[in-house]
């Protein structure tokens, strides 16, 4: 199912999402200072080409510079990005079959306002020790 769904997404919204995180990346990275921005601009893209099967696990040791840091990624591109997946999300959510993809979308809200200090990994790698169902 996740294939399915995941093939779905790329072809319905999922290449123009990475497409613009993509270019927000290009952004940070003409801007030098702003390179730990791009990074996490880039990690973000492969994220949104193939959601489904992956999660957002918050970094417990993610410092204060984290925080700054992603004050400054909301002021600039932040809710630009949110702006994206919230329209597309709306969008999808319009039709029957696009509801699970336009609820993938809104999922992805939080990681396009604060990039740093998360970490994307295997829905299944999401709780160690936990062999049930992955949380969304």
């Amino acid at each position: 199912m996740r294939l399915i769904l995941n093939v779905i997404w790329l072809i319905l919204c999922g290449w123009w999402m990475a497409i613009l995180y993509f270019l927000a990346g290009i952004i940070c990275f003409i801007l030098i200072i702003t390179i730990p921005f791009g990074i996490a601009s880039w990690r973000i893209a492969g994220y949104v080409l193939w959601p489904f099967g992956r999660s957002i696990v918050w970094r417990r040791d993610a410092g204060v510079a984290s925080v700054i840091g992603n004050i400054i990624w909301i002021v600039l591109i932040g809710w630009w990005l949110a702006i994206g997946h919230l329209t597309s999300g709306i969008a999808l959510c319009l039709t029957i079959i696009g509801i699970p993809l336009g609820l993938a979308d809104f999922k992805m809200i939080p990681i396009s306002l604060v990039p740093l200090g998360v970490r994307i990994v295997p829905s299944d790698e999401r709780y160690p020790g936990y062999r049930g169902a992955p949380a969304y």
